[in-house]
């Protein structure tokens, strides 16, 4: 019985609006009957003019009043049409639906088109809260445009932005993958870090940008034709195409490198680029002023929400736009960073840096049950809070990742998102 209504389920999802078929098969079916028709008109002149075996009396129904046949011929012919129709689509699209998908071809087509009229959204930051937040809005809309922080120094991304002069890839292969539609093997592999030689260290990912760049002429486009390679949801977009470096007062000194600042445990007075004057991306600044919803973090503060932020042009673009403005704030303190931060903290350090809130909405995090590993603190969300900063909506939620609870789940961040921001 499950079976049969999932079936027609199946069925009635073809009438589905806005899946751009209804009219074509309209289109064949009249086409069809034209055709039919022509045939009716032939068979006409033939019983006319021709005598036929007695046979025929039998087969053609005739001993049966006209409406009788015509139903029955009808009933017969749309459900034969309907069976070759499903299997000569499943027949011909089967062997494309990504990773040999069992889910029915309208299925995937209502999935295709649902994500094409999705918000146009999009998410500023970098690191692992920023591709967290990617893996679970890709089910939601395709039309995401992601900025991604070029300030890190660290790792392989370091060692290459130093050997080559190139803007740091591992925040966008992160991206790549989470926004991918591949095979899992294939996300593995641009995952995978050599272990030894002159390679040790390296993400496959990165020198796979590394030799798209090389063969395309620039970063972006390599970026763009990587995509295409992972059939990836959106577009992925430095914030900046220029060569920056991150620096923070500690202590009063100077701390140069991203990498080296959370190292220091000491608290962060502040934070800017060098060298002064970096400017937006175009590409990003555009992005930002067509989106119905931009998305600061989940992310490293320091690290990567503020060099997205403290790029000329980036604060004014996101000032400028007509979209909702949201900012997700951490479900965990970094060590080395944030530290003793609550929420307010959060928005504090943000306004100091750039001159002014940004935000319509603050999501944080409402589930404390799960304490997060390596004895990060969990950030609280505190009812003055609301007093401190009456001019944003505060939306308290369960999002955080019960297997790893200093992390964001995807599917609960990007559902909380869909539900309590875009449809408030």
């Amino acid at each position: 019985m499950a079976r049969r209504l999932a079936s027609t389920g199946s069925w009635l999802r073809w009438l589905t609006p806005g899946l751009q078929i209804k009219r074509w098969l309209l289109l064949l079916m009249a086409s069809e009957l034209v055709l039919v028709l022509g045939v009716a008109y032939a068979l006409k002149e033939v019983y006319q003019t021709i005598r036929l075996p007695g046979i025929f009396f039998y087969i053609t129904l005739q001993f049966w009043p006209y409406w009788a046949r015509a139903t029955i011929f009808g009933i017969v012919g749309v459900g034969l049409l309907v069976i070759s129709y499903l299997k000569l689509t499943q027949s011909v699209l089967g062997p494309f639906l990504p990773g040999n998908s069992t889910s029915s071809v309208v299925e995937v087509i209502h999935a295709f088109r649902l994500r094409g009229r999705g918000p146009r959204i999009v998410a500023i930051g970098g690191g692992t809260g920023l591709s967290s937040l990617l893996r679970g809005l890709k089910t939601y809309t395709s039309n995401l445009s992601v900025i991604v922080t070029v300030a890190d120094d660290g790792g392989s991304s370091g060692r290459l932005r130093d050997e080559y002069r190139v803007l740091p890839p591992g925040d966008f292969r992160q991206c790549l993958i989470a926004l991918a539609d591949a095979e899992p093997l294939m996300k593995q592999l641009f995952d995978h870090r050599f272990k030894e030689g002159s390679l040790n260290g390296h993400a496959f990912g990165n020198l796979f940008i590394m030799a798209m760049a090389d063969v395309t002429g620039n970063f972006e486009q390599a970026l763009r034709e990587s995509g295409k390679v992972l059939a990836v949801k959106g577009t992925i977009v430095p914030s900046t195409l220029q060569d920056v470096t991150l620096v923070a007062s500690i202590n009063g000194g100077s701390v140069v490198g991203e990498s080296k600042i959370p190292m220091q445990n000491a608290p962060i007075s502040h934070v800017f680029l060098k060298p002064d004057g970096v400017q937006v991306n175009p590409e990003a600044a555009q992005a930002i002023l067509s989106a119905e919803l931009i998305i600061v973090g989940p992310g490293s503060l320091y690290t990567s929400i503020l060099p997205n932020l403290l790029v000329e042009g980036m604060v004014e673009a996101i000032k400028a736009s007509p979209a909702l403005k949201l900012y997700i704030c951490n479900v965990a303190a970094q060590p080395g960073e944030t530290e003793g931060y609550n929420v307010d903290d959060y928005l504090r350090v943000i306004r100091e840096h750039v001159g002014a809130n940004l935000f319509d909405f603050v999501l944080v995090n409402s589930n404390t049950t799960h304490s997060p590993t390596g004895g990060q603190a969990p950030v609280i969300f505190r009812p003055v809070d609301t007093a401190k900063h009456p001019e944003v909506r505060f939306i308290a939620s369960d999002v955080v990742n019960v297997r790893i609870p200093s992390h964001h789940d995807p599917d609960k961040l990007a559902r909380t998102i869909m539900r309590k921001v875009w449809q408030a």
